[in-house]
């Protein structure tokens, strides 16, 4: 089959340039390239779409093609340009999305793809254009949804414009809707993304949350070629600095590896070392970050929203007299994060999620694929990837019981181990979710509804005001 993958935002080159640094290279671009790749090895010829940029700013995403290396003949990045040559944040991009998916029919002229998979809002959109325009049934997989993050953000009716102006909540809602609408499936990654995400009341008529034949559940999964068990070449200059600055004989640790945004809540884990001797006395704390190696003396290195995050867990480690027990890893790509997991393992480590939320959980089956035990947020998808017991779920609202799971993983590190990793080399890698995008995909024609009912311009924002006045009004 001919499947693409509709990704306005963000970009893809052979080196993920900028992932993890900017807040449109987030997880979903990971999250289309392993699925597109998976399915490229299975013999499938793949697109990635995504927007064309001609500024000297953001030199890497100027060629229209591109490719991942041992990829090149069945995989393609495809740059497709709208709204000019410069770099558009993702809430610029929706007036331009129209001329986008009319220069995606332009380039595939007469030979269009035969699948379509729509990720994000702006993507999903983008695909209901398309289905309209050329009749190819899409998936739509929304990754996160913008209803969530308007009640997380506080929104309501005297902050409403403030918050529109700067996310465009009556954009992207609308786009949601509309992908929801005329696609053939929804694909979520766990079933509490769908029982309660697309359940919200803004959601209430394009879509039946009980409906769940309108659904597909498939987890993402793990690049069990980076994140094993087994040691690489590449390794040998992490494990140095680690033995070097660990000692000879290292001492367990608890390894937090989140971008510093405080829904991560990596304070939560301080917190709890700091309340709990029991937790001192077996191990030490590390910290991973990007770029800096003493962030005591070089935080002002970072932008002004990690410094906001990283500030504070500086103060508490400071005034918990912990300093000799943090350790801070500088890691600046996914082989050298795999590389220190690898190592920490057989110190008889544990890895931390205390998220106050979390929609999946892909860092701890990362995690977990090297041999650390996982000790994970019970909010969102952690407490279906561990609903067998295979790791160790806590509350992220209560230090005490931060440090209970800590404690318990540390405890039983040796089974917890064995069984987490068997547990995600079972059911969380990237062939099982290309599998089941697959199985979606055979299954899909026709289930989209109509496809000349016309997309209609893009404004929910009679419906969020109305939202707002009954549900979220101050007082």
């Amino acid at each position: 089959m001919h499947i693409i993958f509709l990704n306005p935002q963000g970009n893809f080159d052979p080196t993920d340039s900028h992932w993890a640094e900017h807040p449109d290279f987030g997880g979903q671009l990971v999250y289309v390239k392993e699925v597109a790749q998976a399915m490229a090895t299975m013999g499938h010829k793949v697109d990635i779409l995504t927007r064309r940029m001609e500024d000297k700013s953001w030199p890497e995403f100027a060629d229209e093609f591109d490719s991942y290396p041992g990829f090149e003949t069945r995989l393609r990045i495809v740059r497709i340009p709208c709204g000019g040559p410069g770099f558009l944040a993702k809430e610029e991009l929706w007036d331009h999305l129209g001329e986008w998916v009319r220069n995606i029919i332009a380039f595939y002229g007469d030979a269009p793809p035969d699948f379509a998979t729509g990720h994000y809002a702006d993507g999903g959109y983008a695909a209901a254009l398309f289905r309209h325009e050329r009749r190819i049934e899409f998936t739509f997989t929304g990754h996160s949804l913008g209803a969530q993050k308007l009640d997380k953000l506080g929104t309501t009716t005297a902050n409403y414009l403030e918050m529109e102006n700067r996310f465009r909540f009556s954009r992207r809602i609308a786009a949601e809707r509309e992908s929801m609408r005329r696609t053939s499936r929804i694909v979520t990654s766990t079933r509490q993304e769908r029982e309660e995400q697309y359940a919200h009341r803004l959601y209430a008529g394009a879509v039946d949350a009980s409906e769940a034949g309108k659904f597909a559940v498939i987890p993402p999964g793990v690049n069990t070629r980076i994140f094993t068990a087994d040691d690489t070449p590449e390794d040998a200059p992490v494990h140095g600095v680690l033995r070097r600055r660990l000692g000879k004989t290292p001492r367990p640790c608890v390894i937090v590896s989140s971008r510093l945004d405080e829904k991560k809540n990596i304070i939560g884990v301080v917190e709890a070392f700091a309340a709990s001797a029991a937790l001192r006395r077996r191990c030490d704390l590390m910290i991973c970050l990007r770029g800096i190696d003493n962030p005591f003396s070089e935080i002002r290195r970072l932008s002004q929203s990690e410094q906001d995050v990283l500030g504070p867990i500086l103060a508490r480690i400071e005034a918990a007299g912990l300093r000799r027990q943090v350790h801070f890893a500088n890691l600046g790509s996914q082989n050298e994060l795999a590389a220190a997991y690898r190592y920490l393992s057989r110190t008889g480590s544990v890895f931390a999620l205390t998220a106050f939320y979390e929609p999946f959980g892909l860092a701890p089956i990362e995690a977990a694929a090297c041999g650390l035990v996982c000790v994970a947020t019970r909010n969102g998808g952690p407490s279906e990837i561990f609903e067998d017991g295979s790791g160790v779920l806590v509350d992220p609202f209560d230090a005490d019981d931060i440090a209970r799971g800590l404690v318990e993983a540390l405890e039983n590190h040796h089974d917890l181990a064995t069984r987490g990793r068997r547990r995600v080399l079972a059911k969380y890698t990237w062939r099982k979710t290309a599998e089941a995008y697959l199985e979606v995909i055979a299954a899909a024609a026709g289930q989209g509804g109509d496809p000349d009912a016309p997309v209609p311009e893009l404004d929910a924002s009679g419906l969020i005001e109305d939202y707002l006045s009954r549900e979220r009004s101050p007082g």
